[in-house]
């Protein structure tokens, strides 16, 4: 069983000019073009735009072994 809800869209009047002449000439209703107009754009994937690289910074390389905890206290002061 399909369950249609009525709802209220604010579109611009050129649109919704459009959308009456375009009804018109198919012989449907204007919920019916704007359902399987959002059909397809929410089914459709995504444009994936390809992200720019991140920059690569030099730290000036590590003081301490971060793998021994010992000199990482004595580094922080703690020991």
């Amino acid at each position: 069983m399909v369950f249609h809800m009525k709802t209220t869209l604010n579109i611009d009047q050129v649109v919704m000019a459009r959308l009456k002449q375009e009804s018109a000439r198919r012989g449907r209703t204007m919920s019916e073009l704007v359902e399987a107009a959002l059909r397809r754009f929410l089914d459709s994937e995504p444009d994936r735009q390809e992200l720019p690289a991140l920059p690569q910074l030099s730290s000036g390389g590590s003081f301490v072994d971060v793998s021994n905890r010992e000199t990482l206290y004595e580094a922080m002061g703690e020991r």
